[in-house]
Order: structure tokens, then sequence, then C-alpha cells
């Protein structure tokens, strides 16, 4: 979708040297942009049975909630370490550097629901992959990932495609 691709920002060198940051807050403050990420969404998911929208931290949460309250369903949040009051469930993941964790409300996801999973970005897929395990674990059953923005030579379509998820993206960056 070439007008999608076209309101977002390439910031260079960010967050390091060599890195093309690919920016969405330039497409969710234009209007125009923002209508056609959401009208696509639904376009896409109005027919699919879906129960529960589940958004990553932090993009996932504008994108996934205007979702659900445009399909009538709920929204769930996955956040990181320590952000959920309740009782939660964790999965932690590998990233370049290190590890991160991210988290889910135990009570928030019930057995055999039908999820759909958003996040502005699909990377590497560490963070798609460990927000499903919890959606899982909880029961869930993950019906697609919807993601605006792909950045294929990275290789987290790779990593969705050998888990067997079904994935979306909007469009996306190839190369530099």
């Amino acid at each position: 979708m070439m007008p999608i691709k076209s309101k977002i920002r390439t910031v260079p060198d960010w967050p390091k040297k060599g890195i093309m940051f690919r920016d969405i807050t330039t497409l969710l403050k234009d209007p125009i942009g923002l209508k056609l990420c959401i009208k696509d969404f639904l376009d896409r998911y109005k027919d699919m049975e879906i129960d529960i929208i589940v958004g990553i931290e932090a993009r996932g949460f504008i994108i996934g909630g205007v979702l659900a309250y445009e399909l009538g369903i709920g929204f769930v949040p996955i956040r990181k370490k320590g952000k959920l009051p309740a009782e939660t469930e964790s999965v932690e993941y590998e990233l370049e550097y290190g590890t991160d964790t991210v988290e889910i409300h135990k009570d928030s996801i019930l057995e055999d629901q039908k999820v759909l999973l958003i996040d502005d970005l699909l990377a590497t897929g560490g963070t798609a992959l460990a927000a499903a395990q919890l959606i899982e674990k909880l029961g869930g059953k993950i019906v697609e990932i919807g993601f605006i923005v792909n950045l294929p030579d990275v290789g987290g379509q790779e990593k969705l495609n050998k888990a067997g998820y079904k994935w979306y993206t909007q469009t996306k960056f190839e190369g530099d």
C-alpha cells in the first residue's frame, strides 16, 4: 500500500548508527494516513471470527484499540515487565543484546478465545513470538498477527512462518 508507506518517516542512524528506523508516528498524526491504515485492517478483519484484540506495547495499543472499537470487541494490552497491576503471565525472549520480558494479565484471555494480535512493526519477530506464546499459555488461539510495517530482511517473517502463525503487513521496507 503505497499511500501508507509514503506517510512513514525514515530516521537514519537511530537508535544507533546504521539503523534506518521506520517511524509510524508520522502515519498516525496524518488523518488520511491513519484512516487508510485502520480501513485496511478493518477490511481485512471485519469478516474473520475474532473474539478479542491483543496489542503489543506501545504502538500496538493505538491501532489495536481503534480496531477493537470499530469491530465492537474487547482489547487486551501486552506490556513490558512490571507495568500490569494484577496477576500476570510472562515470557522472556531474546533481543539482539540480552533479553526482555512481556506480560499479560492472567484473566485477560479465555480458553479457546480467537485472538487478533496487533503491533506496528515486524522486524526480528521476537516480541511477536513472545506475545503469541503468552496468548497461547492462557488458552487463546491466534487468528492472525497484524503489522503496519514488515522489515523482511531482518528475518521476523521467517520466524513467524516457521512457528506456523498466519500474519499480515500493510507495507514493507526492504534493504537499508
